[in-house]
This record gives C-alpha cells, structure tokens and sequence, in this order.
C-alpha cells in the first residue's frame, strides 16, 4: 500500500444489523453495483467471519467482477469458495465460479478465447453435476445452470475443445 494513502478505521457493524445488511448486499448486486455487495459482506464477515450467506454473496459479488479490470477475483473468489460449508454448496458455488470466467473469456473476443471458455464451461457442467447428485430434494438450481451452459456451449459454434491431434506448438528460437 501506498505510503501517501490515507488509513481508515473502519466503523462496526452492529450484529443485529446483519440481516439487512445482506437484503441490501442482494439488492447492490442487481443493481450491478458487486463492489458495494462486496463491501457489506466484508462488514458482515468481520462480525460474525463464518457467517454462510455472506460467504456466499461475497463469493457472488466477486464473480460479478470478473472481466471488469480487477485482476485476483478468481484467486479471490474460490478462497472464499474454501470456507463455504456443504458438499452441495462448494459443487455448486465452483461451478458458478468456472462457468462466469468461461463466460469472461468468451467476452475477450481474442484467438483462443472460445476453446478457453469451452473448458471453462464443462468444467462448470461438471460442477454442476456433482451438485445435483448432492442436491437437496426439490432444488434443481444446478440443473438449471448445467441446462444453460450446455444450451451455451450448443448454439456457440466458436465454442469448442481444443483438437490435440493437430495442434503443435510453436517453439520460439
């Protein structure tokens, strides 16, 4: 950190705040404002550090960012991916990390970019399926994702797998 930067003590939140706190950590994210969510998870966490849905919010805020010129949100996100609890919700929650890089990097638009996100996406898919096997009864949230990237990956014709046979790298001298 810069030593010309001005340091701030951060102001508490108080406990009985937390569940307003995530209403409006929601409401940041559809408004397409991740870095605020981000921020009111960051102030639930330092209250109650283990606190699940903030965990998970604050791991959505960051796939928001991903593609926006923050370098570190995946580093970022599948740290915070580590402390989530529940078989289920670590498949589903991974998948959703792998299938918003894939759908950053079909955004690039550079060569490569579409056998990258390809991979990115089945990496999702597989995710996913983990996540159904484990899934409670009655939620099929992970269907539904594994659903929208197969529809992704088929109507996408730039989406596709890398061929190994032909492809030879180049060897610089």
């Amino acid at each position: 950190m810069s030593p010309d930067r001005e340091q701030f003590d951060l102001k508490p939140l108080r406990e009985s705040a937390i569940p307003g706190a995530l209403q409006k950590a929601e409401r940041y994210r559809l408004l397409n404002e991740p870095w605020q969510a981000e921020s009111i998870c960051q102030d639930i966490l330092a209250v109650e550090p283990d606190h699940q849905q903030a965990l998970i919010a604050l791991l959505l805020a960051l796939t928001d960012q991903f593609g926006r010129g923050l370098e570190g949100r995946v580093r970022e996100s599948q740290e915070i991916l580590s402390r989530i609890k529940g078989e289920y919700e670590r498949a589903y929650y991974a998948g959703i990390i792998a299938e918003r890089q894939g759908n950053f990097q079909l955004r690039k638009r550079v060569p490569g970019a579409g056998y990258g996100a390809y991979q990115l996406l089945r990496d999702a898919m597989r995710h996913y399926e983990q996540a159904e096997r484990l899934s409670p009864s009655g939620n099929e949230s992970a269907v539904l994702r594994w659903n929208t990237c197969a529809r992704r990956l088929m109507r996408n014709p730039s989406l596709q797998p890398r061929d190994e046979e032909g492809f030879e790298p180049t060897i610089g001298e």
